[in-house]
């Protein structure tokens, strides 16, 4: 069966992985399906920096905007739906281009993983809850990296879900989760992939590019777009970055100020983490963006990655 082109832009936050994307979709004709675990909910638009309709350029974007904070997700139903906007794009004569920085979606999609569900424990996922309220997520998180350190390298602190699930699975069964992952590879991809990492020689340059985004979103909005989730929306949208921390100010337990560097400091951890799960992969194209000098050379750079790479046709380049 002939595999189906498919793009990846990956990275870290704030790395230009949109920009990019758009300037991919425009030169090979293309349509962006989004890989980010947080702008598929609804309304949460300035914390996740979802594009937008100026930054889009017109192009097709997918799975923003596609369900309630309310709602639950999952790599799996991220698979599922992403490779029908795949077929969809396809069917229209375009390159699906694959863009986001939640690794596990976009390595469940194109390595074609089949995730399964095990027997959950009640008891013992009553008492992983307990000691996350004890001890706090980021305790939980590094024990979790002490155990499946590959697993937990693409996690935030804020998505207690994943990984109070790895846990559970762990001393449950024995299994990490990033086995079980490579376990359920049982299947062929049906796409050939060109899979391009933004990534940064010098990470203080990119902890930069984070900061002074942060100062935007909040120029934007943040702070009101923040106190409106957390009073009136359920548990995802509280694990966004951008939320979670501004929630001890609404408090009263700290300043705006000390909210606001407490988020930069968790963008910027969950950033090096992100380049921690995008730096294995070894079939990856790297494109350092602090190497070039504008946006138009790095998007050079990426075409004559994806035109060496073969998956194109002669007449789609």
């Amino acid at each position: 069966m002939k595999k189906i082109p498919v793009v990846v832009v990956a990275g870290p936050t704030a790395s230009g992985k949109t920009a990019l994307g758009v300037e991919i979709c425009k030169h090979f004709s293309g349509e962006v399906v989004s890989a980010d675990s947080m702008q598929i909910y609804k309304g949460m638009d300035i914390a996740t920096a979802k594009p937008t309709k100026d930054e889009m350029q017109g192009i097709p974007h997918h799975l923003i905007d596609i369900i309630s904070p309310g709602e639950t997700f999952s790599a799996a139903k991220f698979k599922e739906y992403a490779a029908e906007c795949i077929d969809g794009i396809v069917s229209r004569g375009n390159l699906p281009v694959i863009v986001g920085g939640t690794g596990l979606y976009i390595d469940t999609l194109v390595n074609n993983i089949t995730l399964t569900e095990t027997d959950t424990d009640p008891s013992l996922r009553e008492a992983l809850i307990k000691k996350c309220e004890r001890c706090g997520a980021q305790a939980m998180l590094d024990e979790l990296a002490a155990i499946d350190p590959d697993y937990a390298a693409n996690l935030h602190p804020n998505n207690t879900k994943r990984i109070l699930r790895a846990l559970e699975l762990w001393y449950s069964s024995g299994v990490r989760m990033s086995q079980q992952i490579a376990l359920s590879r049982l299947n062929p991809s049906p796409y050939d992939v060109c899979y391009i990492v933004l990534d940064v020689n010098n990470r203080e340059f990119l902890y930069d590019r984070i900061n002074k985004r942060v100062d935007i979103m909040l120029e934007q909005g943040l702070v009101n777009e923040a106190a409106e989730f957390i009073s009136n929306s359920g548990e995802t949208s509280s694990q966004a970055i951008g939320y979670k921390e501004l929630r001890p100010y609404f408090n009263n337990e700290t300043s705006l100020q000390e909210a606001v560097d407490s988020l930069k400091q968790s963008t910027r951890r969950y950033a090096k983490r992100q380049l921690t799960w995008f730096r294995r992969n070894e079939n990856a194209k790297k494109l350092y963006i602090d190497a070039y000098n504008s946006k138009k050379e790095l998007a050079q750079a990426a075409f004559k990655i994806i035109n060496d790479s073969g998956i194109l046709k002669e007449e789609n380049k």
